[in-house]
């Protein structure tokens, strides 16, 4: 049986609302995009995202359920582009 000191970092994690992200199939690429466990991760292109990548940025899809999406902009100076498939879509700047 774990430790109940070892709990602790878990438990915080579940306090703090995370949520699955919706189910789909949107081309996820390297994890988490601020931090290891971030819902928000870049996407790649296909018949979904072609119509929001740019050269100049990266894409990025956070679920429209995310309790703090409202920061993500502001914490990486991205600009929303579009939402689909129960994402929503920011081009952040490389």
């Amino acid at each position: 049986m774990p430790h109940p000191a070892r709990l602790i970092p878990c438990l915080a994690l579940v306090a703090c609302g995370t949520i699955p992200p919706p189910a789909g199939d949107l081309p996820f690429f390297g994890g988490g995009f601020r931090f290891e466990w971030d819902q928000c991760q870049r996407v790649g292109e296909d018949e979904v995202t072609n119509k929001y990548l740019d050269h100049t940025t990266q894409l990025v899809a956070c679920p429209e359920a995310m309790e703090d999406l409202e920061s993500f902009a502001t914490d990486t100076g991205a600009t929303e582009v579009g939402r689909e498939e129960g994402y929503v879509f920011y081009a952040v700047p490389l």
